[in-house]
C-alpha cells in the first residue's frame, strides 16, 4: 500500500505542475500574437536541384530584407501540383502564393474568387513596364493583372542540326513551302527529317497548334475556346489537319513516333546521333540539351522559328508558347498579399534576373543582353512577338484539353479524318460549355 501511496502522491504533485505550467506558461496562440513570425506558403513547380536552390536562394533574400516572415517553400512536381492546388482552392486550404500558366483553368480559379487582382501592385511604380509586353496575356481577364511573369520564356521553335544542314548545301525556311523542301531532301538522303516523341500527345499539338495560329491568326483559336463566334471545326482547324498528315505520309517523322517517349529523351537521342534533323519543341531545350551534351549544344544546336505559310492570316512574329513559362499568383486567402506580392518580386529581381540567365532561362523582362547568343536570339525573337498563343492545353479546361491532345494524336496516327477531328473538338467544347 505504500508503494503505491508514493506513487500515487508523486502523479498528483507532478499534475499539480503541469496545470501550473499550462496556466503561467503563454498558449501557442498568445505566443504568436506576440510579435512572432508571419508565414507565407509558396507552392512551385521548379523540382530539379539547381532550379529548386535558386528559387530558395531568392526568397531566403526576401526573408532577410523582412525578418518577421517566414516563407514555407513547397517544390511540387507538375501534374501532382495540378491534383494537390485543385483540392486545395476546393477545401480553403489553399497556399498565399502558387505558379500558373495563366490561360482557361488559372481563369476559372478567378472567376470563382480565389485568386487576388494585383493591377493596382503591378502599377505601382510603372512596374508593369518592367516585362516584355506579350508577357501579359495569358494572365490578363476583365482587363485586369492577376499574376506576375517570373520563369523564363516558353516558346517552341525549330531546333535543328547545323551539321545535317551543312552537309547537305540547305538554307533556313522562311516559308513552309521551303520547309517542305527541306523535308524532302532530307528524306531522300536517309534523314530523318523531324523527330518527335508524341507518347504524352503533347509534343504532336505542337505541329497543329502552329498550323491554326499560321493559317487563321491568334484570333481562330481564342474565338473558338471562348465561344466568342469561333469554332473548332472551322476551315484553319479542318487544314491544319491536312497538314499534320501530308508530313506523316511524307514519313517526315521517325518510325513508331507515337509511342516514343519525349520525357526520356528518345526525340532528343535521334538529334544528337545525326540519324534527325529537326525538332519542334519549347526553349527548355535550351538547359536541357546544355546539360545533357554541352558539345552538341555548342557546335551543332540552332532553331528557327515556324516558317510562313502561304495564304495564312498568321503574323511572321507569331509564336506559340508564353513570354513567360510559369507566372506567380497570390491567392484572397493570404493574409499579406502585399507582402506576398513583394516576395515574387524577389524572385524577379536583377539579382534574379542574372541566376535566372545563368540557369538557362530568358526572363520576360525588357532590355536584357545575353552572354549566349542562343539565348539572345531567342530573347530577341520572344521581344519582338506581336503575338504568343498560350499552349492550347493549359489555355482549355483540363478536361477539353486531354480531348484534344487525344484526338491530335489520332490524327497522327491516320486514323481520324481532319475534318472529323475537328467536328469531334467542336462537339467536345460544346458539351463542355453546354452551348
Amino acid at each position: 500500500m505504500k508503494r503505491f501511496g508514493r506513487i500515487g502522491a508523486v502523479v498528483t504533485l507532478v499534475v499539480f505542475v503541469l496545470s501550473l505550467v499550462l496556466v503561467f506558461s503563454p498558449s501557442e496562440k498568445a505566443f504568436s500574437s506576440a510579435g512572432s513570425t508571419k508565414k507565407i506558403v509558396f507552392w512551385h513547380i521548379t523540382t530539379d536541384a539547381v532550379g529548386k536552390q535558386m528559387i530558395q536562394n531568392q526568397v531566403n533574400r526576401f526573408m532577410k530584407a523582412n525578418p518577421g516572415f517566414k516563407v514555407e517553400v513547397v517544390p511540387l512536381q507538375n501534374d501532382s501540383f495540378k491534383t494537390k492546388l485543385k483540392i486545395a482552392m476546393g477545401s480553403n486550404q489553399a497556399p498565399d502564393v502558387f505558379v500558373t500558366w495563366g490561360g482557361g483553368p488559372f481563369f476559372e480559379y478567378v472567376r470563382a474568387g480565389k485568386v487576388k487582382d494585383i493591377t493596382a501592385y503591378m502599377n505601382e511604380k510603372n512596374y508593369k513596364s518592367r516585362f516584355v509586353d506579350a508577357a501579359f496575356g495569358p494572365i490578363t481577364y476583365n482587363n485586369k493583372i492577376w499574376a506576375v511573369p517570373v520563369e523564363g520564356a516558353g516558346v517552341a521553335l525549330i531546333w535543328y542540326n547545323k551539321e545535317i544542314f551543312k552537309k547537305y548545301n540547305l538554307k533556313v525556311p522562311k516559308t513552309y513551302d521551303e520547309f517542305l523542301n527541306i523535308v524532302k531532301a532530307l528524306k531522300a538522303k536517309g534523314i530523318i527529317p523531324i523527330t518527335l516523341a508524341n507518347k504524352t500527345k503533347w509534343p504532336g499539338c505542337f505541329w497543329y497548334w502552329h498550323f491554326v495560329d499560321k493559317l487563321g491568326g491568334p484570333s481562330a483559336f481564342v474565338n473558338a475556346a471562348e465561344r466568342t463566334g469561333g469554332s473548332f471545326a472551322d476551315p484553319p482547324f479542318i487544314k491544319a489537319g491536312e497538314m499534320l498528315q501530308e508530313l506523316v505520309k511524307m514519313g517526315a517523322f521517325p518510325k513508331g513516333f507515337n509511342g516514343l517517349d519525349w520525357d526520356t529523351g528518345q526525340s532528343r537521342m535521334l538529334l544528337y546521333s545525326g540519324k534527325a534533323a529537326m525538332e519542334l519543341m519549347g526553349t527548355w531545350q535550351i538547359p536541357i540539351i546544355k546539360a545533357e551534351n554541352k558539345k552538341f549544344y555548342e557546335n551543332n544546336l540552332d532553331f528557327f522559328p515556324f516558317p510562313v505559310i502561304k495564304g495564312g492570316k498568321g503574323d511572321p512574329t507569331s509564336l506559340v508558347g508564353m513570354a513567360s513559362s510559369n507566372y506567380y499568383a497570390v491567392t484572397t486567402t493570404c493574409k499579406y498579399p502585399k507582402e506576398a506580392f513583394n516576395m515574387i518580386q524577389y524572385l524577379i529581381d536583377d539579382q534574379a534576373v542574372k541566376e535566372r540567365i545563368n540557369y538557362g532561362q530568358i526572363p520576360p523582362v525588357k532590355g536584357l543582353k545575353f552572354s549566349d547568343p542562343m539565348l539572345q536570339k531567342v530573347y530577341n525573337i520572344v521581344a519582338k512577338a506581336k503575338s504568343i498563343q498560350l499552349w492550347w492545353d493549359q489555355y482549355l479546361p483540363p478536361q477539353l484539353a486531354e480531348t484534344h491532345k487525344d484526338i491530335v494524336q489520332s490524327v497522327f496516327g491516320l486514323t481520324m479524318t481532319p475534318k472529323a477531328a475537328a467536328e469531334k473538338m467542336e462537339k467536345a467544347a460544346k458539351d463542355y460549355f453546354k452551348k
